[in-house]
């Protein structure tokens, strides 16, 4: 089967042309004739014209007097014609005015004619700077339809944009009262093929007077294909002339829209009627479309620098924000609803390492976990963007609607530092212009069957439902995300620069705060005690009716006890950095037990279930160990504690080297929120201010888990906290 793709087709060598045109092609090197259209001889009355191959236009004077009398035909003598470039002049040939064109392709000249057609009804009373005073987009293209129709006047009048993906929608339409409306449509890539946008912006006006009309072949002297691409008179595409048919049109005609020396959009026009546009008045059509395009590029341009120096001026204050903290971290999780924000993203993760922290629309954790080591083995740039992730990858990461658009920036990929903004699922109605979907056709050309993609024979409104996708991320937004990462490398910078000269001072200071901790910690015990003893003797020596008095000299010795609680924790910091640890093979399961009964005496929570289970052998130190599990343990049974049936599991499991223990309650959990600070000294849940404590346990817990070669981590939810700690598996 003979197929041919719209994509394929070969429409700038159609060896025809339309029959309002005539068409002489010259050899560029010798002048000597190589081809021409069959219609010529209807302008110079020659009986045979295969005479003219491999003869110049100069052997026949009287012929072509007209044309060896023409100033542009001069140039092309003087070989002054540049390549593309089209060269106008009007000629009589036999009492008969015709439009003579020149341009030249390749190794080919063309001389191209068509008859002048006056139109006395023409008028325009726009002034050319019209188009810059309007300060509007949508404006400047109603404006340009305007315009046009005191020059061309189609019964259908559009500006067609082109979308990213090759579609195309209208933007603007002028017609008469009796067709219906395409005012927003939307056209499929197919409609205006690859290889058509390319010629559109070679040859920036195309008029199809007569679809109806047969075309004009061309003879050639070496049966050559000529390439037509800059003539105006090339006959139109099988696909395309059935196409028109379909629209219910019998002419059309377009100006190509090219902004900054890209194919932006067209200006379609198309006629119930044949119709044939006088090439001066299609030349003034697109100096209009040219204005028009010139207009709005200013347009943009001026909002474009509004908005860069806003986004500049926003960037310039987060940096400020930035430099207020010690860490990147702690920048960006303070300023985390502005950077949301800038990239109008529904929501952001921070990562940093294990730590997630989030704002607005995102998925889950497990999920984000999956999108950032899907990033890393999928992704080589630093930045990735995409509105139809939710489409892509919905099963394969299990993600949910508000996953729809990402943008995933790489602060540090080895050290598991980024960025990811989210936009929610869009439940987007494209209303296109007839069934996009395609359908096979067949048609004859040159007594060959070939089958075709066939035109839509409907342009009716057709909606079409996109699942799976967000609102697309414009330049704008790709612009933000690009500014907060400028700011990112900048202040990190900075930051680094400014930690580098204060490292050795505040190694010091934290030697001596350390030292500090513990001599204040140690030294303050001695007249705590004695501060104690005192108020319980003075206690005891108050009379019955003094209950008062009792209860303030009570709150005294309480606050002493939290004082010499506080006072303890951090001597334990304080060793958990600096004490010699020696790792031996221990055995846990007594320790624990003991940890758990005295947990549930500790807290007054006899109810407590403490399920002990396999409970392995780690290397670790003895002293180190016990304060780890007392810490953990005390924690489960305290946060449990207020719960109906409070229940503690403890569980070692032997994995690979290592040996992980968990200990899971059905507790108070952790505020999603709180998660990134947790083993931050002295930090303290909102949630957890009705228990005991000072914050300083999993500072210990951190502490002493990374001196003894091992981990802490956990997962939470509203139903409970489990806590892993990773040991090193004893040597066997």
């Amino acid at each position: 089967m003979n197929f041919v793709e719209c994509h394929d087709e070969p429409i700038h060598i159609p060896g025809y042309i339309q029959s309002f045109g005539y068409l002489i092609g010259i050899d560029a090197a010798t002048h000597s004739i190589n081809f021409f259209s069959e219609n010529i001889r209807d302008i110079f009355k020659l009986e045979n014209f295969e005479l003219l191959f491999g003869k110049k236009v100069t052997d026949f004077p009287e012929l072509f007097k007209s044309i060896l009398e023409s100033d542009i035909f001069s140039d092309l003598e003087a070989n002054t014609a540049r390549e593309n470039i089209t060269y106008f002049d009007k000629i009589f040939v036999e009492n008969q005015q015709y439009h003579f064109s020149v341009f030249r392709t390749g190794e080919n000249i063309f001389l191209e004619f068509e008859k002048v057609q006056e139109n006395p009804h023409k008028r325009i009373n726009n002034k050319y700077d019209n188009f810059y005073i309007i300060d509007n987009e949508q404006e400047i293209w109603d404006q340009l339809l305007s315009t046009l129709s005191k020059i061309v006047n189609y019964d259908r009048m559009m500006i067609y944009k082109f979308m990213m993906d090759g579609s195309g929608k209208v933007i603007s339409e002028k017609t008469n009262n009796e067709l219906e409306s395409y005012m927003g449509l939307h056209y499929p890539e197919s409609d205006i093929p690859r290889q058509a946008r390319e010629l559109y912006l070679k040859k920036r006006k195309r008029i199809f007077s007569d679809v109806y009309s047969e075309p004009v072949k061309l003879v050639s002297r070496k049966n050559e294909t000529v390439d037509l691409t800059f003539a105006a008179s090339r006959a139109m595409s099988p696909i395309h002339g059935q196409y028109v048919k379909n629209s219910g049109a019998s002419s059309s005609f377009s100006v190509s829209i090219i902004i900054e020396d890209h194919l932006w959009g067209l200006v379609t026009c198309q006629n119930s009627e044949a119709k044939h546009i006088d090439l001066e008045d299609r030349v003034q059509a697109g100096i209009f479309t040219a204005l028009a395009a010139n207009a709005y590029s200013s347009f943009k341009s001026k909002k474009e620098l509004d908005y860069q120096l806003a986004l500049n001026e926003k960037a310039s204050q987060l940096k400020s924000e930035f430099l207020k903290y010690n860490t990147l971290f702690e920048s960006l999780v303070e300023n985390i609803s502005k950077i949301k924000d800038l990239p109008e993203a529904d929501g952001l993760a921070i990562i940093s390492h294990q730590d997630i922290v989030k704002e607005g629309l995102t998925p889950t954790n497990s999920a984000i976990e999956k999108i950032v080591e899907w990033a890393h083995e999928n992704t080589n740039e630093s930045m990735y963007v995409s509105r139809n992730f939710l489409k892509k990858y919905r099963h394969d990461l299990d993600i949910n609607e508000n996953t729809a658009g990402i943008i995933i920036y790489f602060i540090d990929r080895d050290k598991n530092e980024l960025l990811i903004w989210f936009r929610k699922e869009f439940d987007e109605h494209i209303k296109w212009a007839g069934n996009p979907e395609k359908t096979i056709g067949v048609f004859s050309q040159n007594g060959e069957e070939k089958h075709i993609i066939s035109p839509r024979t409907s342009f009716h409104a057709f909606t079409e439902n996109i699942k799976g996708s967000s609102k697309r991320w414009d330049s704008r937004n790709i612009s933000a995300a690009h500014a907060i990462r400028d700011v990112i490398l900048e202040t990190s910078h900075k930051q680094y620069t400014v930690i580098k000269q204060l490292n050795e001072e505040l190694k010091q200071v934290n030697e001596e705060l350390d030292s500090f901790s513990y001599t204040i910690s140690h030294d303050l015990g001695t007249p705590l005690t004695v501060m104690k003893l005192n108020a319980q003797m003075l206690l005891n020596s108050l009379t019955d009716g003094s209950d008062k008095s009792k209860r303030k000299i009570n709150s005294i010795i309480e606050e002493i006890d939290n004082m010499a609680v506080m006072m303890h924790d951090v001597l334990q910091l304080s060793r958990a950095k600096h004490s010699e640890i020696e790792l031996e093979v221990i055995q846990t399961e007594s320790t624990i037990l003991k940890i758990a009964e005295n947990a549930k005496m500790t807290f007054d929570s006899p109810a407590s279930e403490v399920i002990i289970k396999n409970c392995p052998d780690v290397l670790a130190d003895k002293t180190m160990l016990h304060q780890v599990f007392l810490n953990i343990i005390n924690n489960a049974v305290k946060y449990s504690s207020h719960k109906e049936e409070p229940k503690v599991i403890i569980e070692g499991l032997v994995q690979g080297d290592f040996v992980m223990y968990s200990i899971s309650d059905n507790g108070i959990g952790i505020p999603e929120e709180e998660k990134h600070k947790m083993f931050k000294i002295f930090n303290r849940m909102d949630n957890a201010k009705k228990f005991k404590g000072n914050g300083v346990g999993l500072s210990i817990v951190y502490r002493i888990m990374k001196r003894i070669g091992g981990n802490v981590d956990y997962e939470s939810n509203k139903e409970g906290t489990c806590f892993f700690l990773t040991f090193k598996k004893p040597y066997i």
